[in-house]
């Protein structure tokens, strides 16, 4: 009886331990969303998605269309770049490299990607590429949010295959399917839902990053979607905002804070009612 009685202790202990965590950090996730509402939707406007961004001094206000276009690509072709790659790794990973070395060594490096700071993915890139080309340039910006996205997408592509049963791929083996088909319909079939949810991290991950645009891409204050030169990008152009002394140009970036939120929101809440209704289906 008495152990029972400090099993409830412990377990009452531990559950309110853990929902005071859970609390302090929806209040702090509370804060920053309706501080980003707050601060970003003044700054909305038509002119945030008409107008390039202002030149220092000038009396016109400006918008981010530059920004916001220049995002646009460089996410799309890193996501584009990235997901073939971390959706292939994965498979291999979880279908053919699980108890070999060479997927020991994929996993570990993939680890590793996976925890190094972006600004040390962006320092590689301008290493190998940059430098050598002398300039900055979109492409960079590419193939350094690429780098990011790939290992999210391996992991998390992996870790989806792992969950389907043994007993689905052997009762499709049963039936002769070769491994390619099991595969194809089977196994990524099942965990299409969290592959996608994958994806949308990595994409969530790079539209916010700032540190390898630095580095790659950097800016342009005109509307260029060239990718051998410089290119207009939100993180950047937030970041350069908001260090600002000009209350015109703070106020664009949480506009631009705004429109990653919501975007990225919009994303995941949007991939999540389609394959919910697919699941009720």
């Amino acid at each position: 009886m008495k152990l029972l009685t400090r099993r409830k202790i412990v377990n009452k202990i531990a559950l309110a331990m853990s929902l005071a965590a859970m609390g302090f950090g929806l209040f702090w996730l509370a804060w920053i969303l309706l501080t980003t509402l707050q601060l970003g939707i003044a700054g909305i406007s038509l002119d945030l998605f008409t107008k390039m961004t202002p030149p220092p001094g000038s009396e016109d206000p400006g918008g981010l269309l530059n920004a916001i276009a220049g995002s646009a690509l460089l996410v799309s072709l890193a996501t584009a770049l990235g997901t073939p790659i971390g959706i292939l790794t994965g498979i291999y990973l979880a279908e053919y490299g699980r108890h070999t070395w060479l997927g020991s060594v994929t996993r570990f490096i993939n680890d590793i990607l996976l925890s190094a700071p972006s600004i040390v993915i962006g320092l590689f890139i301008y290493a190998i590429y940059v430098a050598n080309v002398g300039k900055f340039s979109g492409l960079s910006g590419v193939l350094a949010l690429a780098l990011i996205v790939i290992p999210v997408v391996v992991s998390t592509t992996e870790n989806m295959l792992k969950l389907v049963p043994d007993t689905l791929r052997e009762a499709a083996f049963a039936l002769g399917a070769p491994k390619r088909v099991v595969i194809m319909r089977v196994t990524l079939k099942a965990s299409v839902a969290g592959v996608i949810t994958g994806i949308l991290l990595a994409v969530a991950r790079i539209a916010g990053e700032t540190a390898p645009l630095l580095f790659t891409a950097l800016s342009n204050q005109f509307w260029s979607l060239d990718l051998n030169e410089p290119m207009a990008n939100l993180p950047v152009t937030i970041y350069k905002f908001a260090m600002s002394p000009f209350t015109e140009w703070q106020q664009l970036a949480w506009a631009g804070v705004f429109l990653i939120t919501i975007g990225v929101l919009g994303l995941n809440i949007i991939a999540r009612m389609v394959f919910r209704d697919r699941h009720k289906r």
